[in-house]
């Protein structure tokens, strides 16, 4: 199955960000011209959130300006959710010159589970900038950040780099030639977190158990996923090219003749629940996790002796879930259930 194209709830989002832009860019014709930047932070909240902005920015009357921007979110978790969106900031006291200012603003997008699984934030703060050369500008940044539905929030805590050019920002004054403009930075590469690797695993093979028809298509399926090891990760993968957590989950059964759903929090709804315990738990089961502890954000597909496969920020590979273990508590804390798709096993 092949990503659908983007649902009607984005293509109006992103039909009302082009009309916005329209609008200003026809009142201001000079409304993209005065500067750039590039915002790298951090959210500190239980699983940590790494930030990154990069936008345009405009003096709309002094001492008020604004920024429009693109955003990427992502946590520190094995899992790496990533949030995608675009957001609006406005901002006091700050334009071509060094000093304080406040700001303030809202963001939203769709996540990494799904194009259809959409969040909003805002946030609110202030900060310190200083103007080097009259063109290049460095700031550092403390704002609340709230992100729903999750209710994820706490400080961040943010550098930005960015290029001024074109108009004075105060009104009436003269304009003056700016230097040339700078090139704002892109985001920094992903830092590798050693606390969340997975040990490494021996030999990886279903538990031997006397066959019958369900066994046998459960470890069939349990093969087929193993045979997806080191795939990379994709948002809205369903292949070979790459799969999310659902996406490597729909294609481990459909191989099989199963039609699973989509998504992870559909997944969670398909067969029989299965008790929150080891004991329980055959290989082939679907494992649930939460962020939250509420909504679904995360599925495995359960292997034996504790371990599971999945699809998370490195891609396909196998994990433990463990109470006591250093790198399966992570797992265990929100492992929140498990479905038992394969009927009758032995």
């Amino acid at each position: 199955m092949t990503l659908a194209l983007p649902s009607v709830r984005l293509r109006r989002c992103l039909a009302a960000a082009a009309a916005v832009i329209a609008v200003l860019s026809g009142r201001h014709s000079q409304l993209f011209a005065q500067g750039l930047h590039a915002e790298v932070g951090h959210l500190l909240e239980q699983d940590g959130w790494t930030t990154f902005r990069v936008g345009i920015d405009r003096t709309i009357a002094w001492p008020v300006g604004m920024s429009l921007y693109g955003t990427h979110l992502r946590d520190a978790s094995p899992v790496g959710r990533r949030l995608w969106g675009a957001g609006a900031d406005l901002a006091l006291l700050r334009g071509r010159r060094s000093g304080p200012y406040a700001i303030g603003g809202v963001a939203g997008g769709f996540s990494s589970d799904s194009l259809d699984d959409w969040w909003h934030s805002w946030s609110a703060g202030g900060g310190y900038q200083l103007v080097l050369g009259g063109a290049v500008v460095l700031a550092g940044e403390a704002r609340w950040h709230t992100i729903s539905p999750e209710r994820r929030d706490g400080v961040e805590l943010s550098i930005r780099l960015g290029a001024l050019f074109g108009g004075s920002s105060r009104p009436g004054q003269r304009q003056s030639p700016e230097p040339a403009q700078a090139t704002a930075p892109p985001p920094p590469t992903e830092i590798e977190h050693p606390e969340t690797r997975a040990p490494p695993l021996a030999t990886v093979a279903p538990a031997e158990r006397p066959a019958s028809a369900p066994a046998a298509l459960a470890d069939s399926v349990v093969a087929t996923a193993l045979e997806a090891l080191g795939t990379n990760y994709r948002l809205g993968g369903t292949t070979t090219d790459g799969f999310d957590c659902s996406g490597l989950i729909q294609h481990a059964y459909g191989r099989h003749g199963i039609k699973l759903p989509r998504v992870s929090r559909d997944q969670a709804r398909e067969g029989q629940a299965v008790q929150r315990s080891l004991d329980a738990l055959r290989p082939g089961d679907i494992l649930t996790f939460s962020q939250s502890g509420k909504r679904i954000t995360h599925v495995g597909l359960y292997l034996g002796d504790a371990r599971f496969i999945h699809s998370a920020r490195r891609g396909v590979q196998v994990s433990l879930l463990s109470a006591k273990d250093a790198y399966g508590k992570w797992w265990w804390k929100r492992w929140v259930g498990a479905r038992r798709i394969v009927n009758g096993r032995s």
